[in-house]
């Protein structure tokens, strides 16, 4: 069994993580499995209760025998590094706190994976699944909502937790809105006039009151709008436009910000707008083809 002293610790890095590092709802839950679940497997690997003490004195050979356990029954690359992640973050603040050397865990490498590139929408798809989008829904608010929700997402490369986040004292939108992003980092966002204007047909339309303060996109019954709303509405639209799975509530983010780099855009005002702390996770994020990144070059590129 885990030692209830390290229970109390994976609690409390759980804690720091989403009050401190504003790690979402679903970051923590899987935070929680991924250590739990390499915990459990050094409890059997040596045959006794795991606590702070034998924690403490994990070899490489352990951190090795659990990454080969992981792969052996089936656990890719990505997920492994995903969790190595996880473990390796709670050792270095298990360590801070309790005076240990974490050096065997954190010198451990990460399985290498391809990384996959995000896949955003053509222009006129991205344009018709906020048009679809509206006819889904049965009552005329809730279509407003759905297609304002969208057209935030796409017109301000929001993330679906940010777009959700706005509040009534947000509308009507300004020209830019402060946007807190992850690790609460905030960042200004200008606002086009076509999200303006559908945040406004919504806002008109929707039966529940707005001037309370609280969330701007509400559910049927008046409380905040969960996400997996807009993901539903998503997934029966895209089947209806014939375009792939991967045609969701994130697309349309990575949408914004590969239409803005294909118009001639700055990456380095596309990295800002987006909120990202690396300009490489920017160039990961778009996608353009090499001969128009070829074109940007030859018209932006100082000549003699």
């Amino acid at each position: 069994m885990i030692a209830p002293q390290l229970t109390d610790a994976l609690n409390g890095w759980l804690d720091h993580c989403a009050a401190l590092n504003d790690a979402a709802e679903n970051t923590i839950t899987a935070y929680r499995a991924d250590v739990m679940g390499f915990m459990a497997f050094m409890q059997v690997h040596h045959g006794d209760a795991v606590g702070l003490g034998p924690l403490a004195r994990i070899t490489t050979g352990d951190m090795r025998a659990w990454m080969a356990h992981e792969r052996g029954r089936g656990v890719g690359a990505r997920s492994l590094a995903r969790s190595l992640s996880a473990v390796k973050t709670f050792y270095r603040w298990l360590s801070d706190r309790e005076g240990f050397e974490p050096t065997a865990v954190l010198t451990i490498r990460s399985p290498k994976f391809t990384k996959k590139l995000p896949r955003p929408l053509e222009e006129p798809a991205a344009r018709a699944m906020i048009d679809r989008v509206e006819c889904q829904a049965s009552e005329p608010w809730v279509a407003a909502r759905d297609t304002a929700v969208v057209t935030v997402l796409y017109g301000c490369g929001l993330r679906i937790s940010e777009a959700l986040s706005l509040t009534t004292r947000q509308s009507p939108l300004p020209a830019t809105l402060r946007i807190t992003g992850k690790g609460g980092k905030d960042r200004m966002v200008p606002v086009i006039p076509a999200a303006r204007d559908a945040v406004a047909a919504y806002v008109r339309l929707c039966p529940h009151d707005l001037t309370d303060g609280g969330p701007l996109f509400r559910g049927q019954r008046g409380g905040a709008l969960n996400p997996r709303a807009i993901q539903k509405v998503m997934e029966v639209s895209r089947l209806q436009l014939g375009l792939p799975a991967t045609a969701t509530p994130h697309a349309m983010r990575h949408s914004f910000a590969t239409h803005l780099l294909t118009a001639g855009g700055d990456l380095r005002s596309i990295q800002e707008l987006l909120g990202h702390a690396s300009l490489s996770t920017t160039q990961a994020y778009t996608s353009v083809d090499a001969a128009r990144l070829m074109e940007v070059y030859d018209a932006a590129h100082p000549r003699a």
